[in-house]
């Protein structure tokens, strides 16, 4: 199936009727762009997380573990730089009030009009003179008359106690990196870790978005997946640890979730463009239905964070180097992931419609998702041919159980053989057990099924569990 066959509504569908992904607060009309996860959205996010960890904190010898706090102290983000610069170009529609991102605008106008154009290296000024000049349309009523452009600050403030007033007042973190910063020196003295080493956290981050949108892909509440990979604060050492994680992000990750390398490509960031921490850094871009978009990161945020804390805060963030004696500040590459995007980017990755013949010669399409086994959320779905067999059962049953220790299994004895096989290729579990009248009377085989060949065999029901491995 070709990418732009695959559109978004189909996707969205799917996931809502098979219990991938919810609207939010649906039975009360919803919260625009809000999603809850569903029985199989949640494990198939778990399973990306498991891979992720796996990979970049259980394997890798210079990588720990945090979970820091989505509340922290107000001045952590005065420091960080949040509280001034962490800002969206908001414009509003003088006819029809619909208020848009100044810089989407621009940028899906060039889109439509096949126009070449950097507007993330643009300043406010040359949005609003871009706008005023090309006549750029509000998407809502056709017509081209807005504000002028103002600052909006995309995170979410709220406040912790009784009284609301500024002394109380505090932020939904709008990133996961501040945790691990400022975390840096009691990691470091508790793990005993030498420079370099990284610190990896999971979470949930918040930002007040003007325009969300394209279902998971831009939303208020999501989820990242980073590293802060401190190293010496000597160019060469970390040019090499930049250069070693843009090769880590293209290569290894990618393979653990099965996403196609073809439709990924290295963007470098044009110095205007670039965010207000970062000296260097790349995106890794998919090629989405909609186009190329960021999916992950690595940026080069030199000393700038360490710096900014161990300004404001008083505290000392420097290394001492046990073989030298020298005490630095140390430098940091960040490689960061979305969890929600990469959720997301699985999924059309994934998604497919092929036609196959089935057991009456006759053509029929089914709906199927190519999943990598690492992250189907039901590895494996276990079938009683016929529900009333006794033995049939029984046998299925003990296998269910047996399996379901070590791996997360359907049990499905509803409906003909035929109409279960397209229901989990739907859910996209990539091997079905069938229990038939031979396993009656062997006791010992089972039919495997392959999702994505559809090809079935003989085999032991000792042997189900090397499929997985």
């Amino acid at each position: 199936m070709n990418q732009n066959e695959k559109t978004m509504e189909k996707i969205v569908s799917l996931c809502k009727n098979r219990g991938f992904i919810y609207a939010g607060s649906e039975i009360y009309g919803g919260l625009a762009n809000s999603w809850d996860y569903g029985p199989l959205g949640v494990e198939m996010k778990n399973n990306v997380k498991k891979a992720w960890w796996k990979k970049f904190v259980q394997e890798n010898k210079y990588n720990v573990g945090l979970d820091s706090a989505i509340i922290m102290n107000r001045e952590v983000w005065v420091a960080s730089g949040h509280v001034v610069n962490f800002n969206d170009p908001l414009i509003d529609c003088k006819s029809c009030k619909m208020r848009h991102r100044a810089d989407k605008l621009v940028e899906a106008w060039c889109e439509e009009n096949k126009v070449e154009c950097n507007v993330e290296a643009m300043t406010n000024d040359q949005l609003s003179a871009y706008i005023q000049e090309k006549k750029i349309p509000c998407p809502g009523c056709g017509k081209s008359d807005f504000t002028p452009i103002r600052k909006f600050n995309m995170m979410f403030k709220t406040f912790q106690g009784v009284t609301e007033d500024s002394q109380n007042e505090v932020y939904l973190r709008p990133e996961t990196a501040q945790g691990i910063f400022v975390n840096f020196k009691n990691v470091q003295r508790t793990t005993r870790k030498k420079v370099p080493f990284g610190i990896a956290q999971i979470g949930k981050s918040f930002r007040n978005e003007i325009t969300p949108g394209n279902f998971l892909f831009r939303v208020r509440e999501f989820e990242q997946m980073e590293i802060e990979f401190f190293c010496e604060n000597d160019e060469k050492k970390w040019l090499e640890w930049l250069q070693n994680w843009k090769e880590t992000c293209e290569e290894r990750w990618i393979e653990k979730i099965g996403i196609n390398k073809d439709k990924l490509r290295f963007r470098e960031h044009d110095p205007k463009e670039l965010a207000f921490y970062s000296k260097w850094t790349w995106d890794v871009e998919y090629l989405f239905p909609w186009g190329w978009w960021e999916l992950q990161w690595i940026a080069y945020r030199t000393d700038y964070d360490l710096q900014q804390h161990m300004k404001f805060s008083g505290r000392d963030m420097q290394y001492t180097d046990p073989m030298t004696g020298a005490r630095y500040v140390p430098h940091c590459v960040e490689p960061s992931w979305g969890l929600t995007r990469a959720v997301l980017t699985a999924m059309i990755d994934a998604y497919d419609e092929e036609e196959y013949i089935n057991g009456n010669w006759e053509k029929e399409t089914r709906t199927v998702a190519h999943f990598h086994k690492n992250i189907a959320p039901i590895k494996f779905a276990i079938l009683p041919l016929v529900k009333k067999d006794e033995k049939q059962v029984e046998i299925a049953e003990k296998i269910f159980h047996d399996l379901s220790k070590d791996y997360f299994c359907e049990y499905d004895d509803n409906g003909a053989i035929g109409k279960r096989y397209r229901r989990q290729d739907e859910i996209w579990t990539p091997f079905c057990i069938t229990v038939d009248q031979q396993s009656c009377e062997d006791w010992e085989t089972v039919t495997i099924r392959d999702r994505d060949s559809m090809e079935q065999k003989r085999i032991k029901i000792s042997e189900i569990a090397n499929y997985m491995k």
